[in-house]
C-alpha cells in the first residue's frame, strides 16, 4: 500500500528532515539512507519502522544540513600529498609543464572529509520523534487509501452478488437447451428412442452440470470477503486466499454454463474479479 510522510526538525545550527515512502510488498523490506553522523542508530530507526508498518516496502531518508551555512570539514593533508606528488610526476614523465594541481585534488575522492559530530541523547531523542512523526503521517496515509479501497471492494463484490442473482433465471432454460440437443443428435442416428432411457440419461447428465454447489459456495466467499475486509489488522494476504477460491467458483459455473446469457454473467464476474485481484495487491 502506498504511503508518503515527511517531518522536519532544528537542532543547534542544523535541520534535519525525514522522509517515508512506502510500497507494497508481501514482507517488510526497510530501504535506509542515512547521514553517517546516525549510522549508530540504524538498528533502532529499523526496529522504528518494522513495528508501525505490518508489511511493505519502505523507503527511509534522512538529510541534515547546516542552518547557518557552515560544514565541518577537514582535508586528508597526507592523501592530497600524495595525489600531488603522483600528478607532478605523471607530468613531468609526459614532458608537459607542471601546472596548479590543487583544484584537481580538492576534487579527488577523499580529499575533503566531513567531520562526524557525536550525537547527544537530546539530539537523538529529537530525531526518533520525528521518525515517528513521518511514521504517523505515512500511516495516516495508507489509512485514507485503505478506505477509497473499501469502497472499490465493496463495489465491486456487490456487482459480482448482483450477477449470481441472475443465474437462477437461465438454469431452466438451459436443461431444454440440452434436451433439445441431446434429443437431435439421437434422432440423426435415425434409431428409435426409448423416452424412460433418455429421461434417466439426461437427468444423470443434468446432475453433472447442476451449478447450485457452486452458486452457495460463491455466495458464501462473496460474505466472508465483506467480513474479512471490515476486520481490524493486516487483511491483504487473506483477502486474497478468498479471491481465488471466488475466482474457482465462477470459472466452474463458467465451465458449466452451456447458455450464451449464462456465459456473459461469467465473463462479468471475471472482469470485476480482476479488478479486486488488481487492488488486493495494494492491500497489507
Amino acid at each position: 500500500m502506498t504511503g508518503f510522510g515527511k517531518s522536519a526538525g532544528t537542532f543547534s545550527n542544523k535541520k534535519v528532515t525525514v522522509e517515508m515512502r512506502s510500497l507494497n510488498s508481501k514482507g517488510t523490506d526497510v530501504y535506509l539512507k542515512i547521514p553517517g553522523t546516525y549510522k549508530a542508530y540504524e538498528l533502532p530507526i529499523r526496529k522504528m519502522i518494522g513495528n508501525a508498518l505490518d508489511r511493505g516496502k519502505v523507503e527511509c531518508i534522512i538529510t541534515e544540513e547546516s542552518i547557518d551555512g557552515s560544514s565541518k570539514v577537514s582535508i586528508n593533508t597526507e592523501l592530497a600529498v600524495a595525489y600531488y606528488k603522483e600528478m607532478a610526476a605523471l607530468a613531468k614523465q609526459v614532458g608537459e609543464e607542471p601546472k596548479d594541481f590543487v583544484t584537481s585534488i580538492m576534487r579527488m575522492p577523499e580529499v575533503m572529509q566531513a567531520q562526524e559530530s557525536e550525537v547527544s541523547e537530546d539530539e537523538w531523542n529529537k530525531v526518533e520523534a520525528l521518525i515517528q512523526e513521518a511514521l504517523g503521517s505515512m500511516t495516516h496515509f495508507r489509512e485514507e487509501e485503505g478506505k477509497s479501497l473499501i469502497a472499490d471492494f465493496a463495489g465491486s463484490i456487490d456487482e459480482i452478488e448482483r450477477l449470481l442473482q441472475e443465474v437462477p433465471k437461465y438454469e431452466d432454460v438451459r436443461i431444454e437447451i440440452i434436451r433439445e440437443r441431446m434429443r437431435k443428435g439421437l434422432e440423426k442416428l435415425n434409431e428409435g428412442v426409448d423416452e424412460n432411457r433418455f429421461e434417466q440419461e439426461l437427468i444423470y447428465y443434468i446432475e453433472k452440470l447442476d451449478v447450485s454447489e457452486e452458486k452457495t459456495r460463491l455466495q458464501h466467499h462473496l460474505d466472508y470477503f465483506r467480513t474479512t475486509m471490515n476486520a481490524s489488522g493486516a487483511m491483504g494476504k487473506k483477502l486474497g486466499f478468498i479471491t481465488q477460491e471466488i475466482g474457482r467458483e465462477i470459472n466452474t459455473l463458467g465451465s458449466k454454463a452451456y447458455h450464451a446469457d449464462l456465459q456473459k454473467i461469467v465473463v462479468e464476474m471475471k472482469d470485476y474479479l480482476e479488478k479486486i485481484k488488481e487492488q488486493v495487491l495494494n492491500t497489507l
